[in-house]
């Protein structure tokens, strides 16, 4: 299928520091290959739908976007702010939620959502309210903790109901605000850090006992740079360190990853960065995850462009085992079977007066 092949030729005079010069010609293979012409609708229609609609109907979903900086991660995710065509996948994507939510009058649902920011490998709240009167370094940190069974909980990030679509794109207005971004030789506001928009479902029957738990994930990773090409310093440098480095980590990962599924090994390192342990059930475990890898069209950027397919023909070897989170909710079932006994007392005391 023509539409799920990227190939890149290289001129014979092409030099790099980073590609195999004796190798002119690379193919790669994906479930879908997104033009420049595509707009932000066609880009949902193909990514977000699913994805969405998954985690209404149980299974936790994540979306996330990999590539170099200044390639359009931010872009397709949440969008640009000069017309509303140019919304991304996040606003997409709680339009439809609760489009879906009004349409099942059967159903009853609940959203939260929490935003984590993760800058030089520590976790902030972005939605946190001090954000406006205290310095980063005065923000409380996120801790990660893991319980007896592995999973792992984050301590100081707060979950916010929202009660309407206007609610959520509200709450996503205020962690954009707060996203530490700066410029660069690549990018004139290019994020610096990784970010999780989490948007946690509830969803029962009316009248029903069993309960439905899903959590969709939409995540922008912060773009990987070769920092001899952008001359980046200061500051810039120290993220950029970081950033590169958590990416190191996260590729680590997917080769463990893809070598526990054809080698037996037995050891992930999710706990090397704090990106890959909170992401530790969308890689490998119970979720449905999609990566968009974004790419620059410009023959200077040949290098980052090939890494980056690279990267994502390794993650799309990986399997997922995702499992519809349903359970029983035992306040309803108290509540079921007080309702029950209150009818067999009625029906006990009718009886009792006929027989007298």
């Amino acid at each position: 299928d023509n539409e799920c092949a990227l190939g890149f030729s290289l001129p014979d005079n092409f030099k790099s520091d980073y590609v195999n010069n004796s190798k002119l010609k690379h193919n790669f293979r994906f479930n879908g290959v997104i033009d420049a012409k595509a707009s932000q609708d066609d880009v949902f229609k193909k990514v977000g739908v699913a994805a969405v609609q998954n985690a209404i109907d149980g299974f936790n979903s994540t979306i996330f976007a990999y590539g170099q900086t200044g390639s359009g991660k931010t872009f397709t995710l949440t969008g640009g702010p000069e017309k509303y065509s140019d919304r991304g996948i996040i606003p997409r994507s709680i339009s439809m939620l609760f489009k879906e939510f009004r349409s099942r009058a059967d159903m009853q649902f609940k959203v939260y959502i929490s935003y984590l920011e993760i800058y030089n490998d520590k976790g902030y709240d972005l939605l946190d309210a001090s954000h406006e009167s205290k310095t980063l370094e005065e923000l409380p940190k996120i801790v990660l903790l893991e319980d007896e069974h592995g999973n792992f909980h984050l301590k100081n990030l707060s979950m916010h109901l929202a009660e309407s679509e206007e609610d959520a794109l509200n709450l996503l207005f205020t962690g954009e605000t707060n996203r530490a971004v700066a410029e660069t030789p690549m990018n004139m506001a290019s994020s610096r850090s990784h970010c999780i928009f989490s948007l946690s479902l509830e969803a029962k029957l009316s009248g029903g006992d069993k309960i439905r738990r899903s959590k969709l994930h939409l995540v922008d990773l912060a773009g990987s740079e070769r920092v001899a090409k952008t001359n980046s310093s200061g500051s810039v440098l120290t993220e950029a360190k970081y950033i590169n480095g958590s990416l190191f980590f996260l590729e680590m990962v997917i080769v463990a990853l893809y070598e526990k599924a054809t080698k037996g090994r037995a050891h992930v390192p999710y706990r090397n960065s704090m990106m890959t342990s909170v992401l530790r059930d969308s890689l490998g475990g119970n979720c449905k995850t999609i990566m968009i890898a974004t790419i620059n069209p410009e023959a200077s950027h040949t290098d980052e462009s090939l890494s980056t397919c690279r990267f994502a023909q390794r993650v799309s070897l990986i399997k997922n085992k995702a499992e519809v989170n349903e359970e029983v909710d035992p306040s309803m079932v108290i509540r079921r079977l007080k309702g029950e006994m209150l009818n067999l007392r009625e029906e006990i005391s009718f009886l009792k007066g006929e027989s007298g």
